[in-house]
């Protein structure tokens, strides 16, 4: 068995991936970020099947010595802990180079120095910026048009740099706009089903115009998997997307005709980008990943993205995961 680290292991696709490699029979050590109250994120109510079956290392990205430890007598890395919300990037954008920039810069050089067989780095589609053409290949532009995308791009050029300069096996895994159990409540799908569930039939949103590629987090983990297992991946980006396009506000119709509920859309300021900074269009192409990693969506189109909101409507409706959602107060 192979000795996987996961960085990001308490996060929302993080806790699923390390879920998935022990059903897979990997040695995962599971890299969480410390704190005071020794939780351990989604981890802490992760499968029985999986409880106790993979190691915890609890650091941060940002000490160098602390990811070199974590990273000794590991095979690969998946590279997943990185700050994500686009709002709170507005506010604090100086977190998100530390985390981002420096925290990748220290995967890569201790992958380098310690001789890793395989590093991947999650990327985002946000770096894309708003579609230039559609779909959007990995030769599309790269534009920073939050402070949270400047930093991934940032991070994505330094992974990729140290492929070039010293031929550190890094791939770059760069998954769309993905859903599912267990997502923050910062990101649209988890709003609006959690303002449903609880019986608010007002929903407030921010734009509802933009389009999205959603990607179903069971599609997004197996992604990361066939990148793991494949050579060809190695020095290159690739998307993972449905290649299926919906606008937020259709997103927002589609949630409340599974719910059964009927819904007004309020716009909140609060929720709104500043316009420039706004991604007014995303939509995949995934043919790289099909034919580079033989991966395809089992949830694409409109037929996979029912089923996909179905499953996590299905755990978000649940009172002991809906409890754990403020869904009265804006999350940024």
């Amino acid at each position: 068995m192979k000795k996987i680290l996961v960085t990001g292991a308490d996060g929302f696709i993080g806790s699923h991936l390390t879920e998935t490699l022990v059903r897979q029979g990997y040695d995962v050590k599971a890299f969480v970020l410390y704190n005071s109250f020794n939780t351990w994120g989604w981890l802490d109510s992760c499968s029985e099947d999986v409880r106790g079956k993979f190691e915890v290392f609890s650091g941060d990205v940002r000490d160098p010595n602390g990811v070199r430890s974590a990273m000794k007598g590991c095979d690969s890395v998946l590279h997943l802990a990185a700050l994500i919300a686009i709002p709170f990037s507005y506010h604090s954008p100086d977190t998100y180079v530390d985390t981002n920039v420096k925290g990748t810069l220290n995967i890569v050089q201790a992958a380098r120095d310690l001789g890793i067989g395989k590093v991947i780095h999650t990327s985002t589609s946000e770096v894309y910026g708003t579609a230039r053409f559609v779909p959007i290949t990995e030769e599309h532009p790269l534009q920073g048009q939050s402070p949270y995308s400047a930093s991934k791009i940032g991070a994505d050029q330094i992974a990729l740099s140290f492929y070039t300069s010293f031929e550190t096996p890094v791939s770059v895994i760069r998954p769309f706009n993905t859903y599912g159990p267990r997502q923050s409540a910062r990101a649209v799908i988890p709003t609006i089903i959690t303002q449903i569930a609880n019986g608010i039939n007002k929903i407030k949103l921010g734009a509802v115009h933009p389009t999205r590629d959603f990607n179903y987090v069971s599609d997004t983990v197996s992604g990361f998997i066939a990148a793991l297992k494949s050579d060809l991946a190695v020095g290159q980006v690739i998307n993972l997307g449905s290649n299926y396009e919906i606008s937020v506000g259709d997103t927002a119709k589609t949630i409340a005709k599974l719910m059964k509920a009927n819904m007004e859309i309020f716009s909140d300021d609060e929720r709104l980008r500043p316009e420039k900074s706004e991604v007014e269009r995303l939509w995949a192409s995934n043919s790289k990943a099909k034919e580079l990693l033989g991966w395809e969506p089992k949830y694409g189109g409109l037929d996979g993205f029912e089923r996909g909101l179905k499953e996590t409507i299905d755990w978000f409706s649940k009172k002991e995961n809906l409890q754990k959602y403020k869904a009265n107060i804006y999350n940024i």
